[in-house]
């Protein structure tokens, strides 16, 4: 199909790539839990907005770039990490109000989840260069448009894991909501899902190229 071989593999592998917990996963979830559903929601079309720029990028060749160059990757590393390392003291610094309560700022709230999760997604240079690798392996080497094709593979993988990323948010909001009543238990969830942010984002700075 457009150029692709072994279809029902690539869906396979994507969700089984996508049920792997990583850094967006851990962003839902510290989003849904804490501010319910529609934060968790917002942020997971956030990272799938960021993973589309990355399909694109990869359909052009932009991704190469990242692959062959140390300084490019190195750059984008540091701007990712610098960016995880934000987003974990906004996660820690979040208030720990019932998930039921609306504030007048709701709409802003959202929209800044969802561009939260478009840089957390697309200042990770690991996500570009899991593209550039994973979805060649499934277009036929007698494809006219192999670019076409990339993109069709690219935009299905985003459509499932977003998705996904829709129910985990779901299950996030669910979970805790059944524990609202343990303040306790609420903030040193939060706060363990904001220090994994950090520590991640000091790896990846630290990290060997």
């Amino acid at each position: 199909m457009l150029g692709t071989h072994d279809l029902w593999l690539f869906i396979l592998s994507g969700l089984l790539l996508n049920i792997t917990p990583g850094v967006d996963t851990l962003y839902i979830v510290g989003r849904s839990s804490t501010q319910g559903f529609r934060a968790g929601f917002f942020a997971a079309l956030g990272i799938g907005t960021g993973c589309l720029v990355h399909i694109l990028a990869t359909t052009i060749g932009l991704s190469a770039l990242l692959a062959t160059s140390a300084v490019a990757f190195s750059i984008i590393k540091s701007i990712g990490a610098a960016y995880l390392i934000y987003i974990g003291i906004t996660i820690l610094r979040s208030p720990q109000t019932p998930l039921h309560v609306k504030t007048k700022t709701a709409h802003q709230t959202l929209r800044n989840i969802f561009w939260q999760g478009f840089l957390t997604n697309i200042l990770n240079p690991k996500v570009a260069l899991f593209f550039l690798a994973f979805l060649p392996q499934f277009v036929d080497i007698t494809a006219d448009n192999k670019a076409m094709s990339m993109l069709f593979l690219g935009i299905l993988f985003d459509i499932n894991g977003t998705i996904w990323n829709i129910i985990v948010a779901w299950l996030a909001m669910v979970f805790i909501s059944k524990l609202h009543a343990h303040h306790t238990f609420a903030l040193w969830f939060n706060r363990s899902i904001g220090a994994l942010f950090l520590a991640l984002g000091i790896k990846l700075l630290h990290e060997e190229l």
